[in-house]
């Protein structure tokens, strides 16, 4: 009888697989909202694609697979069994290429499977929110068939594509950023009014220079490491740029004018977004393909792995772990928030209403916990719009690890380039815009509706 019992409960779980989300909360979760839950999913698929990535491109990991006996070619033979498999195709740049191409193509056809669809009674939401077994299966699919795609061009032109993706991911990334700091202010600024006034501008002051105080340090890092009394004069000119675009942009956020028309803005929004231009100011700089100018440059740019007498390749840098951190915000940001700023809600195709609560009270009524469907009447974000920031995300990723380096076709040799560095400072720059525009909009364009 127990298993029975055992064998039903397990058809059971099987059964939510191939279901709807609901069925992946257990009794002890609280109900939460479909739509939430479908994005933690496929953001789980993400972040499960990029830690194999990872791990593929970790110094030493193919030495590790020549231990296992008859898995790599030369590597022994198992039962008599000797495998043909070049563990070289497993790690390192050709890996992460193929492995996040997997990830870019399985967003990017549901990018396409889900444009304009209006609510959950439309059959597509069934999709978004269900089946997840066989989507894992067809992303397993996916990944499979894009290692067997040849080195040839597909690495370089890959390669274009990931740097056109990440660079719109970085805008995304510090429209987010924004996004977060405006909530941040207009919380403790709730907070102040409730109560303790001193002590919570105290803390707003206190947050707001511990960040200027880091963009200052960062600047002077820049000059020392990345500049020379003689030379480099490129890295100069950026960095001093780069530092009065930020000063006139914290000038503008505390204007009066602008204070009135935004009273939500102010020196927290101005500081994130300025320490966030010095990373990626830090992050072009980083792929200066001048050793002299760029400590973090790759000394032994190669896709293979080392022989006995050469080091391994290293490919984890300051920059990259730092990227790694602000993209793994980002991707929390997407997956779970929806903003408190119309202007950034609609940038980012969501909406902060209150939508699904009947759904929620029913599911509290009935005991059960589950997600409760809230997108009856309208989705609460773009189906097809997430799976694009996902798609870029997976793009973002694959240049992150890869530090950006351009592979020749063979996959054989990497190089960084000045077209990287300038693509990145026209990122910041255009970030800094947009940011400014936010800004001065209402001031300038009172008639125009930035609500």
């Amino acid at each position: 009888m127990g298993s029975c019992m055992g064998v039903c409960s397990l058809l059971s779980c099987v059964s939510c697989l191939c279901g709807s989300a609901p069925c992946l909360l257990c009794s002890c979760c609280p109900s939460v909202k479909n739509s939430t839950v479908s994005r933690l999913l496929f953001t789980f698929f993400l972040f499960l694609g990029t830690l194999v990535s990872v791990i593929m491109i970790i110094p030493g990991v193919e030495k590790e697979l020549h231990k296992l006996p008859g898995f790599c070619e030369g590597s022994g033979s198992v039962l008599g069994v000797q495998t043909n498999i070049d563990c070289n195709s497993f790690v390192g740049l050709k890996a992460v290429y193929r492995m996040c191409f997997a990830m870019a193509a399985f967003f990017f056809l549901f990018t396409m499977l889900m444009v304009c669809v209006r609510s959950s009674k439309d059959p597509r939401a069934a999709v978004q929110n269900g089946f997840w077994f066989f989507k894992f299966l067809v992303l397993v699919g996916i990944t499979v068939g894009a290692f067997y795609i040849p080195d040839g061009v597909f690495n370089l032109v890959w390669y274009y594509v990931g740097m056109t993706g990440s660079s719109v991911f970085i805008l995304i990334q510090l429209f987010l950023l924004i996004d977060f700091a405006y909530s941040w202010n207009q919380l403790w600024l709730s907070k102040a009014g409730e109560g303790n006034a001193k002590g919570w501008y105290a803390a707003l002051c206190t947050v707001t220079s511990i960040f200027y105080a880091i963009s200052i340090a960062a600047i002077v890092l820049l000059y020392v490491y990345y500049t020379k009394p003689e030379g480099c004069t490129e890295g100069k000119i950026l960095i001093s740029v780069n530092l009065i675009l930020c000063l006139i942009v914290s000038a503008v956020a505390i204007l009066p004018k602008v204070q009135d028309a935004q009273p939500q803005s102010g020196l927290l929004q101005a500081s994130l977004v300025t320490l966030y231009t010095i990373y990626v100011t830090w992050s072009a700089l980083a792929n200066v393909p001048i050793e002299s100018c760029n400590p973090t440059l790759l000394l032994r740019n190669s896709t293979s792995s080392a022989t006995a007498t050469q080091p391994l390749t290293t490919w984890w840098n300051a920059p990259s772990i730092v990227g790694l951190i602000i993209f793994l915000f980002s991707i929390f940001c997407i997956s779970l928030r929806s903003s408190d700023n119309a202007q950034v809600n609609k940038l980012m195709l969501t909406q902060g209403s209150t939508a699904g609560a009947g759904g929620e009270a029913v599911a509290v009524e009935s005991g059960l916990h589950r997600a409760y469907d809230d997108e009856q009447d309208g989705v609460f974000y773009d189906y097809s719009f997430f799976h694009f920031c996902l798609f870029l995300a997976a793009l973002h990723i694959m240049m992150t690890l890869t530090n950006w380096y351009r592979p020749d076709t063979k996959g054989e040799e990497l190089t960084s380039s000045w077209t990287i560095m300038w693509l990145k400072m026209s990122s910041s720059w255009i970030g800094l815009g947009t940011y400014l525009c936010m800004l001065v909009g209402p001031v300038l364009l009172p008639e125009w509706d930035f609500s």
